[in-house]
């Protein structure tokens, strides 16, 4: 089956102020569209072709040479932007509770440091990237990557990640990313982030 754009689980004004109505609607109908257009057509006839991204991007040394550059772009887009949409939400922010509120503190040392730590990472991320949040197998880890390189290319499970590619935020930012960065918490869904956590330990 080929990928396919999810919706948002909430309106597109519903982020506003953090993130607002235009960048939702240009980002998740323009730019993700367009990763999963490109995504399809470069599977379309592999044996890739109906496999989960996932699936696809734990084995991208194994995509066809001539295919693997566009199928690491916009597959990766695509999942990098699935977990995106799914990670936000109105009435957000505060802090992570339970297991997973104990796994940052143990791999971290506290909540701040770990912010502090993940918004580092985003705001030196040279041009266009991703910050992120992994489980790794054994543990949490945080690191950036550029372009649409995701976490499963690593075999990691991406918990939590913040989109610094300048679409996602310069409406509003311009080119003040570190101010994105920091009032982007005040939108993640801890339930949800905590639901990846505990799939990703499964």
């Amino acid at each position: 089956m080929a990928f396919e754009v999810p919706p948002l689980p909430y309106a597109y004004d519903a982020l506003a102020p953090t993130i607002d109505e235009e960048t939702m609607h240009l980002h998740h109908d323009k730019h993700h569209q367009a990763y999963v257009d490109n995504a399809n057509k470069a599977l379309d006839g592999t044996e890739w072709d109906g496999k989960s991204v996932e699936e696809v991007l734990r084995a991208i040394d194994r995509v066809p040479e001539d295919k693997r550059g566009a199928v690491r772009n916009n597959a990766g887009g695509h999942a990098n932007h699935s977990l995106f949409w799914q990670i936000m939400g109105p009435g957000g922010g505060g802090e992570p509770s339970g297991d997973l509120a104990d796994a940052v503190a143990q791999a971290f040392g506290s909540f701040d440091d770990f912010k502090q730590k993940f918004n580092a990472n985003g705001a030196g991320q040279f041009g266009s990237g991703w910050t992120w949040l992994v489980w790794n197998g054994s543990g949490l880890e945080a690191y950036s990557t550029p372009n649409q390189d995701s976490p499963y290319m690593k075999g990691h499970v991406p918990i939590l990640g913040n989109d610094v590619w300048e679409h996602a935020y310069y409406l509003t930012y311009r080119n003040r990313r570190p101010e994105y960065l920091g009032a982007w918490w005040d939108v993640v869904d801890w339930d949800a982030v905590s639901q990846r956590y505990d799939r990703a330990r499964s």
